[in-house]
């Protein structure tokens, strides 16, 4: 996965917005304003996602690409090492687990409104 395809992968999660609310090289994608993935614009060796507490663990245990969030709470947050051998798969899958967490944590007026968004598609 190169910088432009996580940017569309990323973009193409129902009410994702893009911002760089930590400066210019740190790219953070959100949805209902909370960060669901995060990666250095100018570099992109790796991104961040939120993750299941258990899930999490057993990533890292499994994966040596997988580590614990930088700058992160090490709990809930992952960081996976790009182009160290994490599948498109898995990293669309990873991505997709943290939108998904963020949007279940999210007040119900928030959910309902993504959820007619998505029908409109």
């Amino acid at each position: 996965m190169n910088i432009e395809d996580f940017r569309d992968f990323c973009l193409s999660l129902p009410g994702t917005t893009e911002e760089t609310p930590f400066g210019p090289d740190t790219l953070v994608f959100k949805v209902g304003g909370k960060i669901f993935a995060l990666t250095n614009l100018q570099t992109f060796e790796s991104f961040n996602v939120k993750c299941d507490p258990d899930l999490a663990v057993e990533m890292r245990e499994r994966y040596d690409y997988v580590r614990p969030g930088f700058h992160q709470n090490k709990k809930h947050w992952n960081t996976i090492v790009v182009g160290s051998g994490a599948t498109l798969a898995q990293q669309r899958q990873w991505l997709t687990h943290s939108y998904q967490l963020i949007v279940a944590a999210l007040p119900k007026a928030v959910r309902t409104e993504l959820a007619e968004a998505v029908k409109e598609l």
